[in-house]
């Protein structure tokens, strides 16, 4: 858990059955947020969403659902033979980044991308498709709900 703090912002839990990953996230009103970075583990939320959170018994922000997309999607990379800051990993990312992308790392393989709206995810699904140094996963929206929509 990173224990930084950053000025008006409070972290938000989204609990799993054997772990969890808290995201920064700015508080609205009542018991909404705003998260405000991507998640590397949670699935259905992206940057900049507004999520439902109550406080628990252990005085941390607990998900409870998400209220409002705010139309960025997740897809996560996982770099297999190389690190983040490797050559190979770094040309990747800034073929993202050329495509409107951004992304936060959990050093030294996970990668968080962030799709926004303007974006073809689809064209950031054939880049990934093509890349022989990594693994790629849908987080939001869904493998699920995508393959539900091509049905």
């Amino acid at each position: 858990m990173n224990s930084e703090k950053r000025e008006g912002m409070l972290k938000v839990r989204f609990s799993f059955e054997k772990y969890s990953e808290t995201v920064w996230a700015t508080p609205l009103e009542g018991n909404l947020y705003q998260l405000d970075n991507s998640p590397f583990f949670a699935y259905g939320v992206s940057w900049r969403d507004t999520v439902e959170a109550r406080m628990g018994a252990d005085h941390i922000l607990e998900f409870v659902r998400c209220i409002r997309k705010s139309g960025n999607r997740t897809v996560r990379i996982v770099f297999q033979a190389y690190r983040s800051t490797d050559s190979d990993a770094d040309e990747v990312l800034k073929g993202l980044l050329r495509m409107g992308c951004s992304y936060e790392g959990m050093p030294p393989r996970l990668i968080s991308v962030n799709v926004p709206l303007a974006v073809d995810l689809s064209a950031v699904v054939e880049f990934l498709k093509d890349q022989t140094v990594l693994q790629w996963e849908y987080a939001d929206p869904t493998y699920e709900q995508v393959v539900g929509r091509l049905n």
